[in-house]
């Protein structure tokens, strides 16, 4: 299928989406979580999704991760069907190593920290990096390292991950996101497991990253502060559709939609 709109670049090269969503459905039984949701990430975008719980936001970083299979419509990764495509006018799964080569592209880091408790930091960090992308397990270590620096865990390489606060433990899922040095990083409520005084810690990595690297980033959060700071558009989201598409300091400031307004009147 012809992948999707293009922007432009500085030369005039088309540059597609990092992400587009095209008519995507998700179901869970007779429960319509997405209809027909429509809308792109340019690719360096951080765009951040807010809005009620159980309003489809997490549904959709599962989409893009392939842990929820796909109703209809179609997702596309630079341009690339990720789990459909249409082929002889006909819906069709795509084959597995195909998926596995785009999801390659993308990391995500949950609310829960999922870090293995049998495996030090630094193998927690290295495993994916060896086992899926073949690195060395020299070069994969050193990687490692340079990302626990920059989290601020050079210190915890050998700790196991019991012996870590909630911040820590969540600071080493960011820094394994990062190993697999992805175009696309998903976050999804990263905080929200976490105890107050340790948000901000996890929070100041994830800023250090939206300011260094040029990573498109798609958010779900509660909070709204840091929406602020580090996104290029904030969408909301209600009943599994977008209510308003605005960039954060018209959504922060001056929303537009009446729904929007008493989101943020009860959240802020």
């Amino acid at each position: 299928m012809p992948a999707t709109d293009t922007t432009r670049g500085p030369a005039g090269t088309a540059v597609l989406p990092a992400l587009r969503f095209e008519n995507v459905v998700k179901r869970f039984g007779d429960h319509t979580v997405l209809d027909g949701l429509n809308f792109e990430v340019a690719k360096g975008e951080r765009v951040t999704l807010i809005g009620p719980s159980g309003s489809g936001k997490t549904t959709i970083l599962r989409l893009v991760m392939t842990l929820e299979h796909l109703t209809d419509g179609f997702i596309y990764v630079d341009g690339d069907p990720l789990t459909h495509e249409l082929r002889g006018g006909r819906r069709v799964e795509r084959r597995p190593k195909d998926v596995a080569r785009l999801t390659t592209k993308i990391g995500m880091v949950f609310q829960q920290f999922n870090l293995f408790p049998n495996m030090t930091v630094l193998e927690n960090i290295t495993e994916a990096p060896v086992h899926v992308l073949g690195r060395s397990k020299g070069e994969a270590e050193r990687r490692a390292r340079e990302l626990l620096d920059q989290v601020g865990l050079a210190d915890k390489a050998h700790a196991h991950p019991t012996r870590l606060s909630g911040g820590q433990q969540q600071r080493v899922a960011i820094a394994r996101a990062l190993a697999m040095d992805p175009e696309i990083l998903l976050l999804d409520e990263v905080t929200s497991a976490l105890d107050p005084e340790l948000v901000g810690e996890v929070l100041g990595v994830l800023r250090d990253v939206a300011r260094s690297t040029d990573i498109t980033m798609l958010i779900v959060t509660h909070e709204m502060q840091f929406a602020a700071e580090v996104s290029d558009r904030v969408l909301m989201f209600d009943q599994g559709r977008i209510v308003e598409d605005a960039p954060p300091g018209v959504m922060f400031s001056d929303p537009g939609e009446e729904r929007t307004q008493a989101f943020l009147q009860a959240v802020l």
